[in-house]
């Protein structure tokens, strides 16, 4: 069993008390998935966690927490090999996702995405835009069965339950 990976997720505080959702994700759609399709992005190191949230722009305020990912399979879009396997090359990291999704163009990350859930992949490993030499994961399936574990570190449950707390 390959050894748990240890990610870092910065997110709006209003979500505090469903840091596992993959929601907002679903809602907007994602440089790694399709609206409607619920993804946990996160980050291999804080500072490209941070980065990655607030996108270069004004710095929002962000719950920043740590995660653990077991059992995962995940095909790891940093390296050439494996996007050569794949037939894609390093131009998949600079998509315009959004420009594609404004012009009704499925993007080549979701069309790639589709492929890497046939061959039964649980999400990617791909370079940060925003945080040049980190790395992100998007996780398209977690804590169903037969499928990767993800847990949040909260030793002392301070997260809340419910949003009752932001009201």
């Amino acid at each position: 069993m390959p050894e748990p990976i240890i990610l870092w997720r910065a997110y709006v505080p209003r979500w505090a008390h469903a840091p596992l959702s993959g929601d907002g994700a679903a809602r907007f759609g994602g440089r790694w998935n399709p609206v409607g399709a619920a993804t946990i992005y996160a980050a291999r190191e804080l500072s490209t966690a941070w980065a990655e949230y607030n996108q270069g722009f004004v710095q929002h305020p962000a719950l920043i927490a740590q995660l653990r990912l077991d059992g995962a399979r995940l095909a790891d879009l940093t390296s050439v090999e494996a996007l050569a396997r794949l037939g894609v090359d390093e131009a998949i990291h600079r998509c315009e996702w959004r420009a594609d999704l404004d012009t009704g163009r499925l993007p080549s990350t979701h069309l790639l995405r589709e492929k890497l859930l046939q061959e039964g992949r649980d999400g990617v490993i791909y370079p940060s835009f925003m945080s040049p030499g980190g790395t992100c994961i998007a996780l398209w399936r977690w804590n169903g069965k037969d499928q990767p574990k993800l847990t949040i570190t909260d030793p002392d449950g301070r997260l809340p339950k419910n949003p009752a707390s932001w009201l």
